[in-house]
């Protein structure tokens, strides 16, 4: 699955980048397993993404919760 990822606001700053492109695998399926796939990047990307960090998401342009099922092609966005 194909993602176009964009990160606003704090992990802006902390990731140094504001869009990126991802393929993930194919188990993850949900917003709750791509936070987690991205934690595990490493140790900054482990701090942005942590489970008690407060972050809002959208999924193309709508505001989503954790279960929100992800989409090929979709527009995720992190602030």
């Amino acid at each position: 699955m194909l993602l176009h990822m964009r990160y606003f606001a704090s992990l802006r700053e902390t990731l140094g980048m504001e869009a990126e492109t991802i393929e993930l695998p194919a188990h993850i399926e949900d917003l709750k397993g791509l936070r987690e796939f991205l934690a595990a990047r490493g140790p900054v990307w482990a701090d942005a993404f942590a489970a008690d960090k407060a972050l809002r998401a959208a999924i193309n342009q709508e505001l989503v919760k954790a279960s929100a099922p992800l989409q090929d092609q979709a527009e995720v966005a992190f602030f």
